[in-house]
Formats: C-alpha cells, sequence, structure tokens
C-alpha cells in the first residue's frame, strides 16, 4: 500500500486507514501508527487556522506595578516597617487557580517593589486568617516548595515572553530559585542565583522582603526606560489554595510567563561590567583497603558580565566533590540506564545546550559524558571556558572544555555551540553541535530543531508542534548517510483535555558520542490522550478524575522493522482528592522483541523471541504537606515467559523545619522458566537544616544487587550569600560476605569564597 500524503512522508508517518498497526508505508520504510497521521493534520490544520484567534486570558487591573526608585539600601528583616513600605505602590488582585478557578483570593495578598542602584526590592504581605494552620517545615536552600505555603516571583527581564528567573520562599525564609526558558518548555531547576530574602511570622499571617542584585538578572542593554514582565503566586497549603496575580487559567502555569504582568518605572539602570571570582580549596583524606592518603586540589571560576546579556565563565581545575551521590537504580530491562546529571557548572547552563529532540530515548548531548567514564569515575577538567547570553532574538551559548589523561581515557576537548532565534510570539528555531576531539580524531553531533507554540488555539488553548534533526559524523569512519536521528511531535497540554503524539526514528549508524541512547536502531510512534473532569456538583471532596484510555509506545528495529517493543496502556481510574491523596489503577498489554537472548541476572535468561504479556499497576499517594505522607506503586502480572511481582514504597516524616526523613524501598520478584531474580532496594535520606544558610542531607543506600552499602553525608553552610562551605564523607562497604568491609571511604572539606571586582 502507497503512503498518500507526501507531507508526511518527508517525517515517516503514513495516512491510510485500512492497514494493521503492523504493516509499513512501502515509501516511508517505516511501522507507525495509523491513528498519528490523522491527528497531526487535523491539529495542524486548526492550528492555523485559529492560531489568529486570540480572546484575552485571564488579567486583572491592574495588571501594571510601578518600581518605587529609593537612594538608600532597604534593612533586610522581613517587618516591612520600612517608611519605603509604607509609601510604595501595591497590589492585592490575586485570583485563584485552584480550588475554585475565578474566585478572588480568600485570604489578603499585597506586594511592593523597589529598586535602588544595585538593587530590586519585592515586599510581600500574605495575610492568613489562620495562622496557625501554616504548613512551613522547609527550610533548606532549594527547599521542595510544592509542599509548603510559599510565595513565588517570576520575572521577564527581556519582556520577551519567553525566559524568566524565579524565586521562591516560605515563612521559614527558605530560598529555591530557577531559570525558565521557552515559555514554561523548559525549566533549570539547579540554577543558583545570588539573592536574598526574610520572613517575618505573625497573628496576622506571613510576610516577605526579597533583596536581588541586578547582576543576578540578565536584561536589555542601553534601555533608559525598562519594561519587565513580572507576575506572583502564592499557595495557602492547609486550604489546598494557588492564587496568582495574572494569567491563573488551569491550562498555565505560573513558568508561563507570556500571561505575565508588568513592572514600570525601572529607570536609568546601570550598565555595570561585573567580574565575580570564585576560588575554592578542597582537603581531606581518601582510605581504599591497604592505602591511605591525603587529597587536596585548588581551582575556581571567573564570571565576567560582558554586558547585562552576555555572561562569560572560565573554570580552572574544576571540582565538583560537593556533588550528592548518585540514587541506586535496579535494572530489569535491556536498556541502559538514565543517571541525571548532578553537577551545578552543567546544570547552569543545560538550557542553552539542549537540542531540542526531547523524548528520553536519545539525549543528543548528554555532560555526563564529560568528566566522567561510563562507570562514573571523575576525570579531571583541566580548563573550560563558556559564554551565555542573549541579544534581541538570538540566544547564543559555547562551551569549551578540555580534559586530563586519565583512567585509560585521553586528554580530551568537548566544544559545543548554539544557537536560537525567537519567531513571531512564542516559537523558535534553533541549531547545535558538539565536537569531541581526542587523539586527532574529530566526532561531531550537529542538529536543528524547531517548534511553534502558541497559548491561543481554540479560545486561549495550548499548542506545541515542533521537531528536530540531528546528524554525527567520525574522521575515521567518514560521513554515513544514515548516521541521523529525528523526532517530530503535537502536543495539546491543556487541563481538561491533553494529547501527545510523537514519531522518532533513529538507524543504527546513527551514535552520538557525547550523547546517551536509551535505544538505538528504532523506529517509534507514540501517541497519549487524557481526560481530566472536574466534580461540579457531586463528590465534591474530588479534586480531579484522570482518565487515560489511550497510550500507544510502537518501537521497531529500524533495519528489519521487526517488533522491538509494543506497549499499549489505560489509566482506566485516577483521582486527587481536594486535600491532596492521589489513586491510579492501569493496565497494559506489553511486547518484547527480542534478536539475541536477554541475560536478566546471573543464569536468568530469556531466550530470543517475541513475548506478550499482560501487567497491572496501582499507585497511592497522599499529600506530601502532611507530617507523614506515603507513597506505594506495586506491579504485577505477567513477565516476558514468567511473572513478576515488583513494589516501590516512599515513607516521608516531616517532624519540622530542623529535619525530615525519607524511607525508600523496592522490591522485584521476576519468576521466569530459568530462573528466578529478586532483588531489594532499601535506601534512606536525612535532610537537615539549622537555619536557611546551614543545612545538610544524608544519604543510605544498599541492595542485593550489588551487595554494597554506600553512605553519602553532607553538609553546606553559606557564611554570605554566594559563599559556601561543604563537608562531604562518602563510604562504600561491601556487604557480600555478610560484614562490613570499606571498600572506599573519603572524607572531604570544600570552601568555594566569592568576591567581586
Amino acid at each position: 500500500m502507497i503512503c498518500k500524503n507526501k507531507t508526511f512522508h518527508r517525517v515517516g508517518l503514513y495516512t491510510s486507514s485500512q492497514q494493521s498497526i503492523y504493516q509499513k508505508c512501502t515509501l516511508c520504510d517505516s511501522l507507525l501508527l495509523p491513528i498519528l497521521a490523522p491527528v497531526f493534520r487535523y491539529l495542524l490544520f486548526w492550528g492555523m487556522l485559529c492560531s489568529w484567534f486570540y480572546l484575552h486570558a485571564q488579567v486583572s487591573f491592574p495588571n501594571t506595578l510601578s518600581a518605587l526608585p529609593i537612594q538608600q539600601n532597604i534593612v533586610l528583616d522581613g517587618k516591612l516597617d520600612d517608611s519605603v513600605w509604607q509609601v510604595a505602590p501595591r497590589i492585592q488582585n490575586f485570583t485563584q487557580r485552584e480550588l475554585f478557578v475565578d474566585q478572588p483570593s480568600s485570604e489578603r495578598t499585597e506586594v511592593a517593589v523597589a529598586y535602588n542602584n544595585d538593587f530590586l526590592y519585592i515586599a510581600v504581605w500574605c495575610y492568613d486568617s489562620q495562622p496557625d494552620a501554616i504548613i512551613a517545615k522547609e527550610l533548606k536552600r532549594d527547599f521542595n516548595y510544592d509542599i509548603d505555603d510559599n510565595f513565588i516571583v517570576i520575572i521577564d527581564t527581556y519582556k520577551d515572553k519567553r525566559n524568566g528567573f524565579m524565586f521562591v520562599t516560605n515563612p521559614n525564609a527558605a530560598r529555591s530559585d530557577l531559570q525558565v526558558f521557552n515559555n514554561g518548555g523548559s525549566v533549570n531547576a539547579f540554577w543558583n542565583g545570588v539573592w536574598n530574602v526574610k520572613t517575618t511570622r505573625t497573628a496576622k499571617g506571613w510576610f516577605a522582603e526579597f533583596e536581588i542584585p541586578f547582576y543576578t538578572f540578565k536584561y536589555r542593554n542601553g534601555t533608559a526606560q525598562q519594561e519587565w514582565g513580572i507576575n506572583f503566586e502564592r499557595n495557602i497549603r492547609h486550604k489546598r489554595e494557588q492564587v496568582l496575580w495574572q494569567g491563573w487559567s488551569r491550562n498555565n502555569r505560573i513558568f508561563q510567563v507570556n500571561q505575565a504582568g508588568i513592572l514600570t518605572g525601572l529607570n536609568q539602570l546601570t550598565d555595570k561590567r561585573f567580574v565575580e571570582i570564585k576560588p575554592y580549596a578542597l582537603g581531606g583524606n581518601q582510605h581504599t583497603p591497604g592505602n591511605n592518603k591525603g587529597v587536596g586540589n585548588i581551582g575556581g571560576d571567573i564570571n565576567y558580565l560582558l554586558s547585562p546579556t552576555y555572561r562569560l565563565n572560565l573554570t580552572f581545575n574544576t571540582d565538583f566533590a560537593q556533588v550528592e551521590a548518585d540514587q541506586q537504580q535496579i535494572n530489569i530491562t535491556r536498556f541502559p540506564l538514565f543517571f541525571p546529571e548532578l553537577r551545578e557548572f552543567f546544570l547552569e547552563g543545560d538550557d542553552f545546550f539542549n537540542m531540542g529532540f526531547g523524548g528520553n530515548r536519545i539525549i543528543p548531548f548528554y555532560t555526563r559524558r564529560i568528566g566522567l567514564t561510563d562507570k562514573r569515575e571523575p576525570i579531571p577538567i583541566l580548563a573550560g571556558a563558556r559564554l551565555l547570553g542573549k541579544e534581541q532574538n538570538s540566544t547564543v551559548g559555547l562551551m569549551s572544555l578540555q580534559t586530563a589523561d586519565a583512567l585509560g581515557t585521553p586528554t580530551t576537548n568537548y566544544t559545543t555551540g548554539s544557537w536560537r532565534q525567537d519567531v513571531g510570539k512564542q516559537s523558535v528555531v534553533g541549531a547545535m553541535s558538539t565536537n569531541k576531539i581526542a587523539n586527532g580524531r574529530w566526532h561531531t553531533t550537529t542538529g536543528i530543531n524547531g517548534r511553534f507554540s502558541t497559548a491561543r488555539f481554540l479560545r486561549n488553548k495550548n499548542l506545541d508542534i515542533g521537531g528536530a534533526f540531528i546528524q554525527t559524523f567520525n574522521t575515521d569512519s567518514g560521513y554515513q548517510p544514515k548516521a541521523f536521528a529525528y523526532r517530530a511531535f503535537v502536543s495539546y497540554p491543556n487541563d481538561r483535555f491533553s494529547l501527545f503524539a510523537s514519531t522518532q526514528r533513529s538507524p543504527a549508524a546513527f551514535n552520538p558520542e557525547v550523547g546517551l541512547q536509551l535505544r538505538s536502531n528504532f523506529a517509534e510512534s507514540f501517541i497519549e490522550f487524557a481526560f481530566k473532569p472536574r466534580p461540579k456538583n457531586r463528590l465534591l471532596w474530588i479534586r480531579q478524575f484522570e482518565f487515560i484510555p489511550l497510550t500507544i509506545t510502537d518501537t521497531r528495529y529500524d533495519d528489519t522493522k521487526q517488533l522491538q517493543s509494543f506497549e499499549y496502556r489505560v489509566q482506566f481510574f485516577g483521582m486527587e482528592t481536594r486535600k491532596g491523596e492521589r489513586f491510579t489503577m492501569e493496565y497494559k498489554r506489553v511486547a518484547e522483541g527480542l534478536i539475541a537472548n536477554f541475560n536478566l541476572a546471573g543464569d536468568v535468561v530469556v531466550p530470543k523471541g517475541t513475548y506478550w504479556w499482560n501487567q497491572y499497576e496501582a499507585e497511592l499517594r497522599t499529600f506530601r504537606g502532611r507530617t507523614l505522607s506515603l507513597t506505594n506503586r506495586i506491579i504485577w502480572g505477567d513477565f516476558y515467559n514468567g511473572q513478576n511481582l515488583r513494589n516501590r514504597a516512599e515513607l516521608l516524616w516531616r517532624t519540622g523545619k530542623y529535619y525530615n526523613i525519607n524511607l525508600r524501598y523496592e522490591f522485584n520478584d521476576l519468576t521466569l522458566p530459568t530462573g528466578t531474580f529478586r532483588s531489594h532496594l532499601i535506601g534512606s535520606r536525612m535532610e537537615y537544616a539549622i537555619n536557611p544558610n546551614a543545612f545538610g542531607s544524608l544519604l543510605t543506600q544498599w541492595n542485593t544487587a550489588q551487595e554494597e552499602l554506600n553512605i553519602n553525608f553532607r553538609l553546606q553552610w553559606i557564611p554570605k550569600i554566594g559563599t559556601d562551605f561543604f563537608l562531604i564523607v562518602n563510604q562504600i562497604y561491601d556487604t557480600q560476605t555478610q560484614q562490613f568491609d570499606l571498600k572506599r571511604g573519603t572524607i572531604l572539606g570544600k570552601l568555594i569564597w566569592r568576591f567581586t571586582l
């Protein structure tokens, strides 16, 4: 049968509704779901037809807040009794997003802004008629703000309605911050800006005072009168109430800065050339059986603010000793595991070096390939440079790093460049190239991407359509036409109805050496539709139902078109209560096509062949804002040609603001004709905080697959904002002989101090 739609033929889709899901298009030479093409055509048609249609989103007047210019610095204490706050203009028109959309906030909330040559100040009055019910049990830096009362500020300094800096605090003056990109399309939660906040609590509620240096931001250069986008959100956890100043639609979140209000009055901001120097020194001891040695190192970073829009970062002898240990995982699949990046240096510029590929099968640029071996052992980074910035509508990122000759890996240069151009109101196109040079050999992974986005589709609904194409090249093997990968997607991410569909392909020749492939040699189609109604007249104790009648993933070997994996998932029931509990139940029809024997563990082997089975899953989550909360997920049913039972449970005990304890337990019981595989993983994480500037954690992990006990202790002290001291203790014990034999132990102290020129 011939593919009739030439437009979709170019991205591998076929349109005939007469074909079964296992037939292929003879032109596209790919096996894809026939339902995808009509979905793409429908949404593309309506996207072009209706994208012009605009009804104002939720706008509350006044939607403009004027910042008050002042000469003096404000005493930061959270009391809000300075004369500045008595005369500064305030806004208080907040509207509920939850629980009762479009209703006024049940508690009075007010905000005012002031500034001088160096700082932006924000004052917040969070009145509460039930002050004893306020939930505030987090104190550490980068706290989990989803489970406490909090106040959020997001600032779009370019007023491009795409990107923003977000600052969060709670009644304890805990701080969390992040960067928002592409109107909430991606978020960098690991960005740490230089800023401070103080709070107070009284019988009337709680109050906050923010102090943010202007050098923390990037903003347009040479503009006498600045206008920034700004929005505010308050979460009243004991009521499960969420209120925003602007854009409170349930189809949007605070991340979507295109819904923000306007901050005016910022006149004659000083264009400073700012140099930040952050040297470090560390020392300690490392112990292995029969060997005890001292450890010491020095290095640091230089950050140069070339302009309010461009920042240059130079790094020397880069060190990541303070990074927490990876969370252990037990792999029962035939594909590699993904471990997230935890090193702050790479996380801070994460979005600038994103190829826009999306999905979880291929990560074209995986920063854990730099400075780490495949066994996650550190390779020294000798030096590097990074330039990040935005001018007008163009975003640019450049990074070059040189690693040492160590652990059998030759000295290697990694150089990456990215460019992204804003198009229209929310859309974007971009390109990126990552290059690896070692021993005279050059490898490159280069790609282009684009995304059409609108928040005005079909009466203010969100719609995203995009994709990426990537090619790899090596000097030793030369150009290979099939060393490419592509992905195209359409997303309709809205509150009541949501739809996501994608198609991607990666021939066997594609190999991004500075990337991560969880699968290779595959062509895949995916579609998911969800319906999430909210009760109106009955069952009002339920906040929202969630039904997902259709989730299909069809994956084929690209070269043979044989089945690689298949999954049909139905979440036939899901709900979240107004008090925060969540429960889901689902059924899966799963298939795996093995072209070789799969060694699951030890002598447990699954012979090659095609396997189909049924699987069931249930999950219960209680509200994590409580003193004691539980998450439990259980999976049961068939597994290849056998049976399986899996369970994961987490218990969180939030005793108060000074410490909380998380206990995690995972159990796998797999019974197959060739044997039985059972595993246990036990972990605990205790987080403690003396105050917002002194905190840490104790992470303990053990599992039967590795027979290792890992202990990771961290203490972080911030004597002043921007300067950090870390105490790190890592211990690994071998438990195979039922003894606790120390394999490796490390104790380190590290000081990072900061000064400016």
